[in-house]
């Protein structure tokens, strides 16, 4: 979920007609952390957080831990200088993976059309159920309902006639409420809420309203999309009037496909050493490149992620000439980007692989020639694939990586957005 901000005047009832009220958004709260009190209940009441281990950053923080301005994506130090009592779990991916597909199957005993974000949220268009399982509160109230009784997990839901306002309700629903706005609610809610929370909105954006005096929904509303547009350019003026009187076409896309795969290593000592540098790419395009198999899906573009000692952080990216779904391809898109990347004497402190830019392998990757650079190790991929399949992925590794097993990598995390 978005840490946009929210306003405590939204906060309220804006009515109760949910005619054209349509679609939902079920936003799970603090996953992660409430996965976690699954199997230890007598963590409920304390601040808790996920992720974090050794030098890393807040995954997820429980709303005990939020009391202390704790939140995802924070420094785990920074964690526990606000909160000494803080309870640090390591994340179990996995676990996380397995109960969000629970989820999502209850989600999809109310309609088909179910357009899933992340592990954690979606988007429903009960349209096809409302004749079937009554008006629209009615579906919410029983989707929390059993996502409750059959997971013991608490779940907010937003309600509203386009996707954006749905997703902002669900927010001002949290912790563990349902939320609906009204059609004829709709501009009246937005305007109530400051100009960060609109989508697309960042801290620089932020800034760059307000030193026009554009503090609010409502401003931006009331603003010349010529002066919209001379401080955040024209794509971003369009949208965000759209956004701001509520204006939003979009429809729930099922099947909503997967935009990257990445995975990224916080290391427990700075590394300046780039020799292991490339090591951890190797490491980390492996494990892409696997999953990236084992989705059907090939990569157009690879980026890498740098953080530095002082939390510096920078991205580079480029295109490759073909799709690619070897990690052979990949950690040499991975080198020639770390390469151009002037390091500082402190090091690194964090290293992530990105593969973007996903199509259907089946229509875009060309499988190499015998001859072609690169078709032995593909070969040799799929090959590792099989063998990992029956014995784990631990049992077969490319031979550069066993020269070094530090612990270099020890606080890794994976996704696919």
């Amino acid at each position: 979920m978005s840490r946009a901000p929210r306003s405590a005047a939204a906060r309220r009832s804006w009515g109760e007609d949910d005619t054209g009220c349509t679609i939902l958004h079920l936003d799970m709260d603090a996953f992660f952390v409430a996965v976690e009190l699954l199997d230890r209940p007598e963590l409920h009441g304390r601040p808790v957080i996920v992720g974090g281990q050794q030098r890393g950053v807040v995954a997820a923080a429980s709303y005990e831990a939020r009391r202390y301005g704790i939140h995802s994506a924070m420094p785990a130090s920074r964690a526990r200088a606000l909160c000494p009592d803080l309870v640090v779990l390591p994340a179990q991916r996995g676990r996380y993976v397995e109960v969000s597909r629970q989820v999502m199957q209850i989600l999809s005993e109310v309609t088909e059309t179910v357009e899933q974000l992340s592990i954690d949220e979606a988007f429903l268009d009960v349209r096809p159920a409302i004749r079937r399982m009554g008006p629209p509160t009615e579906i919410a109230r029983w989707l929390r309902r059993e996502i409750h009784t059959r997971l013991d997990l608490p779940a907010s839901v937003g309600l509203a006639s386009t996707k954006h306002v749905a997703k902002l309700a669900s927010a001002h629903a949290k912790p563990d409420g349902l939320l609906l706005i009204p059609a004829a609610a709709t501009v009246d809610f937005l305007h109530s809420l400051p100009a960060g929370a609109l989508w697309g909105v960042g801290e620089r954006a932020q800034q760059s309203l307000a030193a026009h005096g554009i503090e609010t929904v409502r401003d931006i509303a009331h603003t010349t999309e010529g002066e919209l547009r001379s401080i955040l350019g024209a794509a971003a003026a369009r949208k965000l009037l759209d956004l701001a009187w509520g204006r939003d076409p979009r429809p729930v896309q099922p099947g909503r496909e997967e935009k990257s795969i990445g995975t990224e290593s916080t290391f427990p000592q700075d590394v300046s050493d780039r020799a292991e540098l490339g090591r951890v790419l190797l490491s980390q395009a492996h494990a892409c490149a696997a999953r990236l198999r084992k989705a059907g899906f090939a990569a157009r573009r690879v980026a890498i992620k740098v953080r530095f000692p002082d939390f510096t952080t920078l991205t580079r990216s480029r295109t490759l000439a073909d799709p690619t779904d070897t990690a052979h391809d990949l950690h040499g898109a991975a080198m020639e980007l770390l390469a151009a990347v002037q390091l500082p004497r402190g090091g690194v402190r964090l290293l992530g692989l990105r593969a973007e830019q996903l199509q259907h392998a089946d229509v875009g990757v060309q499988m190499a020639l015998d001859f072609e650079e690169g078709a032995d190790s593909a070969a040799a991929e799929r090959a590792m694939d099989g063998v990992r399949a029956r014995f784990g992925n631990q049992v077969l590794l490319p031979a550069s990586l066993l020269t070094s097993r530090r612990s270099t990598t020890a606080d890794a995390s994976g996704d696919i957005s």
